[in-house]
């Protein structure tokens, strides 16, 4: 049966493959969800309306924690933008975590001290995370009282943007080879 085009929504997250695995394993569980997705956002000197997504989720039958989350993602601040990287964590909300935290760096344009690239907050969001909801277990049949764990969703164009100092995210999709060339 032919579906209605206007009845398909492009992927916005790669949590269905988070949830899969959940229903095709038992804990303990450590996955790393690759994919490109598309969102309705402006496109700006850091947002763009589609983009590659890297998701992680553990859960494990031991307790998971926040500090967990929180030291595996600072972690993975330093190793990739060096020691002089600033990890600040904020509370937000996110429909499939409980608590959930917008993950910023560091702006690698002004150092933190603000600029058109960071809004003049001295801050580039880079991920949101958070602990998996209760509920998201129940719905996979596993008991949240026996297991926990955290998930995390990073968008890759942005990690390159702090990574290689690069001020705008549009300039990924110029196909300007002359700009291009230096990232080889």
């Amino acid at each position: 049966m032919a579906q209605n085009p206007e009845d398909l929504l492009l992927r916005t997250q790669t949590s269905p493959v988070q949830i899969r695995t959940m229903l095709a394993n038992k804990p303990p569980v450590r996955v790393i969800c690759p994919g490109r997705t598309y969102r309705r956002d402006t496109t700006d000197a850091t947002h763009s309306a589609n983009f590659h997504q890297i998701e992680g989720l553990y859960v494990d039958t031991k307790s998971v924690s926040l500090a967990d989350l929180k030291s595996v993602l600072a972690y993975f601040a330093k190793e990739m933008m060096g020691t002089s990287v600033t990890v600040r964590f904020r509370p937000h909300f996110f429909p499939f975590t409980e608590p959930s935290v917008e993950v910023d760096f560091s702006c690698h344009v002004c150092g933190g001290k603000g600029c058109n690239v960071c809004k003049q907050s001295g801050w580039i969001e880079v991920a949101g995370a958070g602990m998996v909801d209760p509920r998201v277990f129940r719905h996979v049949g596993w008991n949240p009282d026996e297991v926990s764990g955290y998930a995390f969703g990073f968008g890759v164009e942005r990690i390159a943007m702090i990574k290689y100092g690069i001020p705008d995210i549009r300039w990924l999709y110029e196909n300007d080879l002359r700009f291009l060339s230096q990232l080889a």
